[in-house]
């Protein structure tokens, strides 16, 4: 069988859908590489920074690993801007999406918020509010979210920054997108801190 009967999907038997499931989980198993295919390509997208879009995404994530974070969140810094192509106005919400079902929802909510928090440096200069970000006071990622924007994303566009390949992320990536989607363990695991000292003196 190399394709499904039903040309409307009322239509569709179970082994039509049989087929159709272990197709889509097979192609599944290539998410991480086209994310990381799409972080190449991110340098076709918004220019006029003194580095690449690829760079700023590789220097948040190479700013989390030397702070000792843990997989997530340095996965979370690499693709906190993998929407800036096709969702220039919501690229926040779309990369908080495409992390949801494989991180805990401390990253993903600061993933979705960071946009809104990173107004604090430039928002005066634009016409939008620099203090966006005060409409999430009180949550319990607030924090987080604003320690994330100071540490590695307003701080990564940096060309002398001593930035780590894509290669060394990659089996980060496949790690991360390897896991049962939705899994309990993974959503709601306990939020972990961004820093770790210990861990960023191992790496360092």
């Amino acid at each position: 069988m190399d394709q499904v009967k039903f040309t409307q999907m009322k239509d569709g038997d179970r082994e039509d859908y049989d087929f159709l499931t272990k197709h889509e989980i097979e192609h599944t198993k290539g998410t991480a590489d086209r994310l990381l295919k799409a972080l190449v390509e991110l340098d076709e997208g918004l220019s006029g920074y003194q580095i690449t879009r690829l760079g700023h995404s590789l220097q948040s994530a190479t700013r989390a690993w030397r702070d000792g974070a843990d997989i997530d969140w340095v996965v979370s810094a690499l693709l906190h801007d993998i929407g800036d192509i096709f969702a220039p106005y919501n690229h926040d919400e779309y990369a908080a999406t495409i992390l949801k079902p494989f991180v805990r929802e401390q990253c993903r909510w600061v993933v979705e918020k960071h946009g809104d928090f990173q107004l604090v440096y430039y928002g005066e200069h634009v016409g939008a509010d620099p203090e966006k970000r005060k409409a999430y006071a009180g949550h319990e990622f607030f924090d987080d979210c604003a320690q994330f924007c100071e540490r590695w994303d307003q701080s990564s566009f940096d060309p002398d920054y001593d930035t780590y390949d894509i290669s060394f992320f990659r089996n980060m990536v496949r790690e991360v997108f390897a896991r049962e989607p939705y899994d309990p363990a993974v959503i709601s695991a306990k939020p972990q801190p961004l820093m770790h000292a210990e861990t960023a003196a191992e790496r360092a």
